[in-house]
């Protein structure tokens, strides 16, 4: 029955991984722009959803699409009014202005929040199903289903929609994609845009279940660089099986390795450059939407 509750807890834990890194995973792989402040998009969501919580009482499921085309809408903006900019620019420029934003997003957030640990805590939080020795919390569950149905809606969107395909094209030959009549600017305003607002809906999807502060954005950020390097860079289907993967080792090592809680993440990250060597472009380094 313990293998039951492994596999149960691996793909609830990979779930939320996988919301996690797409969002990264479609900003960098259309814009080439290494987004560093995409943790504080999540924190920000999970702020958001916090204080609808607490000062209306509006449940962070329905809050969820307010708060998504709210981070569009800043994605959008602020690709336009800055990163559009350094499109051109060295590598190095641009990690220093998503860093710097980061920094100032938390700093912010410190000051108007304090560092207190928060948490919406809607009635279902606590509850759990159980299935005669499984138990599945019902917190989680609900963000599986809610990562489940974003990434496959990016999918769609990715694969049906005029926009979608745009973005799947320009990775792969950005001056055909302009020959062709597609609007570069455009498609990594949207993209960026879209991005953020996945971060958001990470938020929402944690606010329940995770603590909230100011600094929770740096240790997901960086779990959503080994996802989408694991993966392959610009592959949303290769993300989602790096987030599953690491999803499952992080539990199988929790489950199985005395102090395994204490060993996970670096077990994982270790698992990772093992794949790296054998496979530098990752499981299925491809363009946007592969």
């Amino acid at each position: 029955m313990i293998y039951l509750q492994l596999v149960v807890d691996s793909l609830l834990l990979g779930g939320l991984y996988a919301l996690m890194a797409l969002g990264l995973a479609l900003s960098f792989g259309v814009t080439n722009i290494l987004n560093f402040a995409h943790g504080e998009a999540i924190m920000l969501g999970a702020y958001g959803s916090y204080w609808a919580f607490t000062w209306w009482g509006v449940d962070p499921l329905v809050s969820l699409p307010v708060l998504m085309l709210a981070g569009f809408a800043g994605g959008y903006g602020l690709f336009r009014a800055l990163l559009q900019r350094m499109l051109l620019a060295p590598n190095i420029n641009q990690i220093l202005l998503t860093f710097g934003l980061g920094l100032i997003l938390q700093n912010a957030a410190a000051i108007a929040w304090s560092g207190d640990f928060r948490s919406a805590n809607p009635s279902y939080a606590a509850l759990a199903i159980h299935f005669g020795e499984v138990f599945v919390p019902l917190g989680r569950l609900i963000a599986f289903f809610v990562a489940c149905g974003l990434a496959l809606a990016l999918l769609v969107w990715l694969n049906t929609r005029e926009y979608g395909r745009a973005c799947r094209a320009v990775p792969q030959n950005a001056l055909a994609a302009m020959l062709a009549g597609i609007n570069l600017n455009s498609v990594y305003r949207v993209a960026f845009g879209i991005s953020i607002a996945i971060g958001f809906a990470t938020g929402v999807a944690l606010s329940s279940i995770n603590p909230i502060t100011p600094f929770m954005g740096l240790p997901l950020l960086v779990k959503s660089f080994a996802i989408i390097v694991l993966g392959g860079i610009g592959s949303i289907a290769g993300t989602l099986i790096g987030a599953f993967l690491i999803g499952f080792l992080e539990t199988a090592v929790a489950y199985f390795v005395p102090d395994g809680s204490g060993w996970a993440e670096g077990v994982a990250f270790a698992m990772l450059f093992l794949i790296l060597v054998a496979r530098p472009r990752g499981i299925a380094g491809q363009a946007a939407g592969s």
